[in-house]
């Protein structure tokens, strides 16, 4: 997960850092550090990212057209 498909998947979900950081159970300071492109433990980033995919982000790979997301199903909010 890259930083601006963290930024794309709060946008897309209506969280902010704090939303965030609550439903992974991690401090807000940890989610701007990953949307500031800092290294973070992989264990910090897949608990991030399984928020993210709990709450129907789906992650879209580098294609040439870049990173990015999408909702693989409606959300329910945060």
């Amino acid at each position: 997960m890259k930083a601006i498909q963290s930024k794309m998947a709060r946008v897309a979900l209506g969280w902010g850092t704090r939303d965030l950081a609550r439903i992974a159970n991690v401090s807000p300071d940890t989610v701007a550090r990953l949307e500031r492109g800092e290294r973070l433990r992989e264990s910090t980033v897949a608990a991030i990212r399984e928020a993210f995919e709990t709450a129907g982000i789906e992650f879209i790979p580098e294609n040439g057209g870049g990173p990015g997301v999408r909702l693989s199903r409606p959300s329910s909010g945060g």
